[in-house]
C-alpha cells in the first residue's frame, strides 16, 4: 500500500525525488521542487500613514488642547513572488493598500524599492514593480487553479510572522468558496498552514506553478486558509499593467442562487443557475429585455451555477462587449443578447482624486465624500446628484450624529447639494459651534434623513 502510494505521488511531478528514511522506507522528497521555486518569493516590507480612525481621534485630542505625540508610519510586511524578469512582483492588495513606501527583499540578500503598478480590491491582487533595473531576477509562472482537484498537493512560501523563506505543505481542501471577501470570491481552500505574513505569497503546485495566492485564513481555525486562484490572477493582471486598475463589465441586476423550492415554483427544471430578482431601470440588462424571475444558465456557453458564478464571469468581461444569455423564463428556455456597460465604482477604489473635502474640513467632522456615479444612482435608488459618503471616520463627529457609507447627501443647511465639490464649499462656511442641518438619502430607499452635526 505504501509503495503504491508513493509511486502514484511521484508520477506527479518530475521535481520529485526519493530522500533515504528508515532502511526499506523511501520517503517523497518536495527539496527540488522548493529549490526551483523559492528563488522567486519575496518579501514586502510595507510602511502607512496612521489610518483615518487614529487620525481623527488625535484631530479630536488637539482640538481639546490635550498633547498628541508625533504618529509614526504603521510598518507591516506580506509575501510576494516575481512573475517577469523586467521585475513584476504579484502581492495582495491588502499588503500594499495606503503603502507610502515598498521594499522588496529577496531570497539572494537583494532588497529593492517598489512602486504599486495597480491593485484591484476586489480580488485582492496587486501588482508592484521593483525599482532600479534590477537584472537576473529569478520568476516563477502562474499555472492552470482550474486543473486543481480537492485532495492534490501543494506547497506554500512566505513570510509568516516575519520568518521568511517558510515552507509549509498540504492538499486543496475545497474550490470555489465564497468567504464574503467581495463579490468576486472564488479561493482555493487549502490545509497547507498559512499564517499572517503569508499573505501575498504563492501556492505552488508539484510542477512548481504558482495556481494561488494566499490570502486569508480563519483566525479560530487550523489547517483552514485561502488563496485567490491563478485564473482568476491572470484575468486580471494585464488591466492592472496597463491601466493600474480593473474595468469591468456590467448587467445591473440583483441575484440570487436558485434553490430546489425556487426551481420548483418557477417552473425551473434545473437546480443551477442565477435568479434575476431585480433588473435596474435603464441598465443594459433592462434594455436588453431582461425581466426579473429570469433564471441566467449560461454566458458565452458557459455555464452559470451560482449568482456568484454570474457575478463573477461577467465582471471579467470587457465593457461595451456583447454577450449571450441562455435564460429560463417561465419554465421556457430562450437566448438573451446583452451589450454590457461598465461597472461603477461602488466601493470608490477607482477614483484617483481627493475623495474628500479639503484634509482640514474633512478631519473636523471625520467624513469623506465624492460625486455620485450615475450608474450607481441606477443600481442603489440614490439620487443623481449629491454627494456620496465614502468613509465616516470611527469616533468622529460625524459618526456621533449618525452618517454612515453609503449615504447621499442631498442639502446642508436647508441649501441643495448637486455634487462634492459644492459640499466642500459648504463645509468651509460652516463656523465652531454652529449645528449644521444636512438632509441625506439612503441607498435603497426613496425617503430623506435629517441629521443634526455640532461643528467642532
Amino acid at each position: 500500500m505504501r509503495s503504491s502510494f508513493l509511486a502514484a505521488l511521484l508520477l506527479l511531478s518530475p521535481t520529485l525525488s526519493l530522500a533515504e528514511g528508515a532502511p526499506g522506507q523511501p520517503l517523497p522528497s518536495l527539496a527540488p521542487l522548493i529549490d526551483s521555486v523559492k528563488g522567486a518569493v519575496v518579501s514586502v516590507d510595507v510602511a502607512r500613514k496612521p489610518s483615518a480612525e487614529s487620525q481623527a481621534l488625535l484631530d479630536r485630542f488637539r482640538r481639546q488642547g490635550a498633547p498628541v505625540p508625533e504618529q509614526p508610519l504603521n510598518q507591516g510586511t506580506g509575501s510576494g513572488f516575481i512573475v517577469d524578469a523586467a521585475g513584476l512582483v504579484l502581492t495582495n492588495n491588502h499588503v500594499v493598500d495606503g503603502a507610502v513606501k515598498l521594499k522588496v527583499r529577496l531570497d539572494d540578500g537583494r532588497s529593492f524599492d517598489g512602486e504599486v503598478l495597480g491593485r484591484d480590491p476586489l480580488t485582492d491582487v496587486a501588482l508592484v514593480k521593483l525599482k532600479g533595473n534590477p537584472t537576473a531576477l529569478p520568476v516563477v509562472k502562474l499555472g492552470d487553479s482550474a486543473a486543481m482537484r480537492i485532495g492534490d498537493w501543494v506547497v506554500a512560501i512566505g513570510n509568516p510572522f516575519g520568518l521568511s523563506q517558510s515552507v509549509s505543505a498540504g492538499i486543496i481542501s475545497a474550490s470555489d468558496r465564497q468567504i464574503g471577501a467581495s463579490r468576486y470570491d472564488q479561493f482555493l481552500q487549502t490545509d497547507a498552514a498559512i499564517n499572517p505574513g503569508n499573505s501575498g505569497g504563492p501556492l505552488f503546485n508539484l510542477r512548481g506553478e504558482v495556481i494561488g495566492m494566499n490570502t486569508a485564513i480563519v483566525q479560530t481555525g487550523t489547517g483552514i486558509g485561502f488563496a485567490v486562484p491563478s485564473n482568476l490572477i491572470k484575468a486580471v493582471v494585464p488591466q492592472l499593467e496597463r491601466a493600474g486598475a480593473v474595468t469591468r463589465g456590467w448587467l445591473g441586476v440583483g441575484v440570487q442562487d436558485v434553490s430546489p423550492a425556487l426551481a420548483r415554483a418557477l417552473k425551473v427544471p434545473q437546480r443551477e443557475g442565477a435568479l434575476l430578482t431585480q433588473v435596474n431601470a435603464g441598465s443594459p440588462a433592462s434594455r436588453a429585455g431582461l425581466k426579473e424571475e429570469d433564471v441566467v444558465v449560461s454566458i458565452d456557453g458557459e455555464k452559470v451555477t451560482s449568482a456568484s458564478a454570474l457575478t463573477r464571469t461577467i465582471g471579467l468581461k470587457r465593457p461595451d462587449a456583447t454577450v449571450s444569455l441562455a435564460v429560463v423564463r417561465a419554465g421556457k428556455p430562450l437566448t438573451v443578447k446583452v451589450k454590457l456597460g461598465t461597472r461603477p465604482d461602488l466601493e470608490n477604489i477607482g477614483d484617483t482624486r481627493p475623495a474628500s473635502a479639503p484634509d482640514e474640513d474633512s478631519h473636523r467632522l471625520g467624513i469623506s465624500f465624492q460625486d455620485i456615479d450615475p450608474r450607481l444612482a441606477e443600481g442603489t435608488g440614490l439620487p443623481r446628484a449629491g454627494a456620496l459618503v465614502v468613509a465616516v471616520a470611527s469616533g468622529s463627529v460625524a459618526e456621533e450624529a449618525g452618517f454612515a457609507r453609503g449615504m447621499a447627501i442631498v442639502e446642508l443647511n436647508r441649501k441643495p447639494i448637486s455634487n462634492r465639490d459644492g459640499l466642500a464649499a459648504a463645509f468651509a462656511q460652516l463656523k465652531t459651534g454652529e449645528v449644521a442641518l444636512f438632509r441625506v438619502a439612503l441607498p435603497g430607499s426613496s425617503g430623506r434623513q435629517l441629521l443634526a452635526l455640532e461643528v467642532p
